[in-house]
């Protein structure tokens, strides 16, 4: 596959996990990168990410998307009791914040959803939101690690 093909397929398998109710926004940034990466941890990793959607337990604080697709820069940057920190964990994480903020204008779920304020979250309108952003956050990801080669291009 294509650079661009992987980025769309991702896109894809991401939104369409939250469009068909089998995940939420954290939960299928993990689930998907998880994928992209060739599953170097097995479908339970998708468990730790099941608090954060709807800013972590639906308060409304940082958007469920983004708390995934930190958990999912950690599969790639990550590391394990006794060793140092990657060097390229905090910039990469910082990034992914810093692009929300430029496309959202915070990472709070509350502010990037407040048109539909008390719906509590059930409007198509807010959900197709949703989606796109989980979309957004998972092809973000995707791109970064095939720029940094930590995924292959065919």
């Amino acid at each position: 596959m294509t650079r661009e093909e992987i980025i769309q397929s991702v896109r894809e398998e991401a939104e369409g996990y939250f469009r068909r109710g089998e995940f939420f926004c954290s939960e299928a940034v993990a689930q998907t990168i998880n994928h992209l990466l060739g599953k170097p941890y097995d479908d339970n990793i998708v468990r730790m990410a099941s608090g954060f959607p709807i800013g972590m337990g639906k308060s409304g604080c940082v958007c469920g998307a983004v708390s995934g697709g930190q958990m999912a820069l950690g599969m790639a940057y990550g590391r394990v009791h006794g060793e140092p920190m990657n060097e390229k964990m905090f910039p990469m994480a910082k990034a992914l914040h810093d692009y929300i903020v430029d496309e959202y204008g915070a990472t709070c779920c509350r502010v990037i959803t407040r048109q539909w304020a008390g719906d509590n979250f059930q409007s198509p309108e807010r959900k197709a939101h949703c989606i796109k952003i989980t979309g957004k956050v998972a092809a973000w990801i995707a791109e970064k690690l095939i720029d940094d080669g930590v995924v292959k291009v065919d």
